[in-house]
């Protein structure tokens, strides 16, 4: 059984379709970078997995179930997201956040858990500063702890869970952007399946071997960064003419935009 199953899957928004026949699937473990312009319908794709959003049109299954067949604390079980922005009004420590992963489960076992994925995002010492008084990068990093607990939780009780990320590493340094590639591929170790939205192109082809590229709500390409990472792509997706290189020669590929073109209608 694969863990993400996506087919015919459309979302409309009055008479905009943001998401258009979309499908694809995902086995188990894989990582996977989605990438696309700005209203490419990336973050649309991300809600629809994650249960927040219904499909419009064609289905979502995650491990075999649409996400609204769950219930929500069993669904939290088997995936957890990392949006672009979250905002934490109260004066919550570090600590109470990301325990905020665990649900209703306290105890020294969960104390451990929250140490290490604190440990994992560079935060160890952090516990008890208030969140709201840490840089946007430093918060960030709490919440990318906070869905490493609630992972860590369910993979305990049912095995290897989906974790979505949506721009996890826009606020982030070189440093930190490179250690949650670190902790992603960790977590693909174990069995964890992840999909990353990814606006850094080159990040893209480190975090991941697989690349979806959306235009305009379509899926416009899905393999290897080699293949999806390209020139003819760059120009007809994101209407910018580039040199992509690879870094060692035919590997990886990496993106020096020269500069942009108009759309043609």
């Amino acid at each position: 059984m694969n863990a993400i199953d996506v087919q015919a899957l459309s979302v409309r928004a009055g008479q905009k379709r943001l998401l258009d026949d979309v499908s694809f699937t995902v086995a188990q473990g894989e990582t996977i970078a989605v990438i696309g312009p700005n209203g490419a319908g990336k973050s649309t794709l991300l809600r629809a997995l994650s249960g927040e959003i219904a499909p419009g049109e064609g289905s979502v299954l995650l491990k075999g179930r649409a996400p609204q067949a769950w219930q929500p604390r069993e669904l939290a079980l088997r995936r957890a997201v990392l949006s672009q922005h979250v905002t934490v009004t109260f004066p919550f420590t570090v600590a109470e956040v990301v325990r905020m992963g665990a649900g209703e489960r306290r105890g020294a076992a969960i104390d451990a858990k929250a140490e290490a994925a604190l440990a994992a995002v560079d935060l160890a010492g952090f516990e008890a500063r208030i969140i709201n008084t840490l840089s946007g990068g430093e918060q960030q990093r709490v919440h990318f702890a906070r869905v490493m607990l609630q992972l860590a939780c369910g993979e305990e009780a049912h095995g290897p869970g989906i974790l979505l990320l949506d721009e996890p590493t826009a606020s982030l340094d070189l440093r930190h952007q490179l250690d949650l590639v670190a902790v992603a591929r960790q977590c693909a170790a174990r069995g964890t399946t992840t999909i990353a939205i990814v606006h850094d192109l080159n990040l893209a082809a480190l975090l991941a071997k697989r690349v979806i590229v959306l235009d305009r709500g379509r899926l416009a390409a899905d393999g290897p960064p080699a293949q999806t990472i390209t020139d003819d792509i760059l120009a007809r997706v994101f209407a910018v003419r580039s040199a992509v290189g690879r870094v060692p020669h035919g590997a990886m590929p990496f993106v020096l935009p020269h500069r942009a073109e108009k759309h043609s209608a």
